[in-house]
This record gives C-alpha cells, sequence and structure tokens, in this order.
C-alpha cells in the first residue's frame, strides 16, 4: 500500500510539473508599451500579483513579471487584469472574526483588479483568500469598492452594510431603478444583469467577462461500473490465543454512480466528488485452530458483507489535448454495512459501518469516458469488538460514463 501511495505521489508531481499551458495574450509596462505574448494561463482563483510568459510560443524561455512593472495584462478576451491602487475594506466575513463596527475597514493597498464587466460602467472584482470584493469605475472615473460587510451588533445578530445598492442607484442612473437593487445580492451574477442594463441604456458597448465561466459545465453525473479486487483478514488477540486468518482474494461486481462539481477556478483543473457506491465480498474457508496443541482441530469461518459505501473526495486533472486528459484523487469513505456477518467460532459477529481512505489514477476521454484504478486503506468491520480485529481492503478497476 505504501508503494503504491508513493508512486501516485510522485507520478502525480511530475505530472503537476510537466503541465504548463500558455495561452495568447498581452501585457502594458509602466511606460504604456504593449507587449503581445503567450502567458501561463492559471486560471487564477486569488488575484495575482505576477505572471510567467513567452515571447514566443515554441520558446522554452519563460520569463516573469510582477505587479511592480506592469499596469495591465490580458488573455485573449477571457482575462483582463488592470493595477490599481485602491481603499479595500479588510473586514472578515467569517463569523469567529466579524467586526463590531458597521463601517468599512479601509487599507490602501496596490492590486491587480479584475476584469467582469467593461464599459462604460466597470465591474471589477478583487479575491485574496476569504477577502471578495467588488469595484466600479463610470465614465474612467476613479476605482472605488462596492460596500457590503457583515457585522455584529450584539453578541448573537449580525446585521449587514448593503452600502453598494445605494452606490450602485448613484451611479448607474440608466435602466437600473430601485426594483433592480432591492434583491440584488453581493455576488457576480447579480451584479452583472445590473452593469450589463447600464450598459445598454447607455449605449455603450460592453463585454462580459464572466460569460466564459458562466458557459463552464460544472457538474457531472456519471455512472461506474467496475470490478473490486477484495482481500480480508481476521485475528484473535485474546489471552488464550493469538493467530491470524487470511482469507482469499475475491473478484466482486461493484457499481456506483458519481456527483462530480469542477470548481471554477485554475481552468477546471480542481473537482469535489461523492459516489454512492454498492460492494460485497463473501467468503468462507476451513483454518487450523490450536495448531500443534491436543486441542488442534479444523473451523470453518466465513463472511458475508455487504455495504453502500460513499467516497466523498477531491480530484486533480491534468490536460493531454481538448479531448484528453489524466486525474488522480483521493478520497474519505464513508461507509454503511447491509445486514453483514462474521460467522467466526460458533458465534455470529455484526459488522459494524466503518470508514478509511482511497486513492486513485485515471483518465478521461472526452468529456465522457472513464477508467480509473483505485486502492484504499485497511477498514476494520468489527471496531467495536476488543479483542478480534479485521482488515478489509479492496483495489478496483473502474469504468465509466458520464451522462451529463
Amino acid at each position: 500500500m505504501k508503494k503504491v501511495i508513493w508512486i501516485t505521489a510522485i507520478t502525480a508531481a511530475g505530472l503537476l510539473h510537466a503541465q504548463i499551458k500558455f495561452e495568447k495574450g498581452y501585457f502594458v509596462d509602466n511606460s504604456g508599451k504593449r507587449t503581445d505574448a503567450f502567458i501561463k494561463n492559471l486560471d487564477w482563483k486569488n488575484n495575482p500579483t505576477e505572471f510567467e510568459f513567452k515571447t514566443d510560443e515554441s520558446s522554452s524561455e519563460i520569463k516573469k513579471e510582477t505587479i511592480k512593472n506592469i499596469q495591465e495584462f490580458g488573455i485573449d478576451n477571457e482575462q483582463r487584469y488592470t493595477r490599481k491602487t485602491v481603499m479595500i475594506d479588510g473586514s472578515s466575513k467569517q463569523l469567529n472574526n466579524l467586526s463590531n463596527e458597521r463601517k468599512p475597514e479601509f487599507t490602501e493597498e496596490t492590486v491587480f483588479l479584475k476584469y467582469v464587466v467593461e464599459g462604460k460602467a466597470d465591474l471589477l472584482y478583487y479575491e485574496n483568500g476569504d477577502l471578495e470584493k467588488f469595484f466600479i469605475s463610470t465614465n474612467g472615473s476613479d476605482v472605488k469598492q462596492l460596500i457590503y460587510k457583515p457585522y455584529y451588533i450584539n453578541a448573537s445578530s449580525v446585521a449587514y452594510n448593503e452600502d453598494y445598492k445605494k452606490q450602485i442607484l448613484d451611479n448607474l442612473n440608466c435602466g437600473v431603478d430601485l426594483t433592480d437593487v432591492n434583491n440584488l445580492k453581493y455576488k457576480s451574477s447579480d451584479l452583472v444583469k445590473v452593469f450589463l442594463k447600464y450598459n445598454q441604456c447607455s449605449n455603450s458597448t460592453a463585454i462580459n467577462y464572466n460569460q466564459n465561466y458562466e458557459k463552464r459545465d460544472l457538474f457531472n453525473l456519471t455512472v461506474r461500473p467496475g470490478i473490486n479486487l477484495s482481500s480480508f483478514e481476521i485475528s484473535n488477540s485474546s489471552f488464550v490465543t493469538s493467530e491470524s486468518n487470511k482469507f482469499d482474494n475475491k473478484v466482486t461486481f461493484r457499481i456506483g454512480l458519481e456527483a462530480e462539481l469542477i470548481l471554477p477556478f485554475n481552468k477546471n483543473k480542481w473537482a469535489i466528488f461523492a459516489e454512492p457506491t454498492y460492494q460485497y465480498y463473501k467468503a468462507e474457508k476451513d483454518f487450523v485452530v490450536y495448531q500443534g496443541q491436543a486441542s488442534e482441530n479444523i473451523r470453518t469461518r466465513s463472511i458475508d458483507y455487504k455495504s453502500i459505501e460513499i467516497p466523498i473526495g477531491i480530484r486533480y486533472y491534468l490536460f493531454l489535448n481538448d479531448k484528453s486528459k489524466l486525474f488522480i484523487n483521493a478520497a474519505y469513505n464513508v461507509d454503511f454495512e447491509m445486514n453483514s456477518n462474521i460467522y467466526y467460532d460458533f458465534q455470529s459477529l455484526k459488522t459494524s459501518s466503518a470508514s478509511n481512505f482511497s486513492f486513485g489514477a485515471g483518465y478521461k476521454y472526452n468529456d465522457k469516458f472513464v477508467v480509473e484504478f483505485r486502492t484504499s486503506t485497511k477498514r476494520d468491520l468489527l471496531q467495536n469488538n476488543t479483542i478480534i480485529n479485521t482488515g478489509y481492503r479492496t483495489s478496483s478497476l473502474i469504468l465509466g460514463y458520464t451522462l451529463f
């Protein structure tokens, strides 16, 4: 098992290092000079402070620029960042760290802001950790933060500073009215609608950079049949005897239905998934007990184990081309046994639900066809028994077809 995990980790590290994709873009330096280049598109979750680029796509030389030298950069109408010195409210939105003040707690920072909507009225965005802020600029005016802040009014009550609604009414005064703003949430999809509405009313051509993300297919449902190669051992550590019995490896059928959510950053490389799966293992074997003693005899021991297990995990994709990609994943497996028993020395032992971890690697073609190899750590099916211990392990070969 340790060897498998190490090989998976080393392979993953090599593939992660090897996977570099540069896309056509540009940057503008402090002197105003524009340079066309191929920029490494990391589809940043947190707004970047630097980026890597090539002056020629086939070149092996990789260069780097930072926010200190660059006032703007973009990638093929998909992303555009502009350097601005702005006042940012650094107040936390985490309940255990909320402020008691309604007013924003501004600090001046120089950052790359990401364009969400570009037109007569610009909507820009900044994210760093749990800090997520939107900014507004109209007719080339100074960029200002749209103010939204949760805060405590007493030990158990939270209120919200929603000054962003008033800011929008004051600045977007064409086509946008109180009805549009009353239920306006401080999130990209809502804000984009009112900014586009204003730009249309103002006869301004607007670019909606957010539409590239809205079109992404971020949810997949996949049927995943396969085969399990399972092993089982049981040991008795009582004061009378100490023995360990290994049952034969068994090849059994498994069937799962996986729900996968692609995370909307870093070029769709990360995903979380859950896969309810039916699996079973049944075996019977004769073992010699009290070997070499006067009471030596043969006893038949058996296991009939059925369960629904739900691996809940995280996956990383490594794109080979537009249709092919490799992936690695790790999961925590929650197990629900189904009327299962172990027959051991004239007693029927009720198995209990138990959890373990699994690690997998696989290949996906055309976002439809999947093949994966997965292996798991040991699972104790009698975890409440202090004398008898068990070890159940499974390795799986899984095929899959994505329904949507």
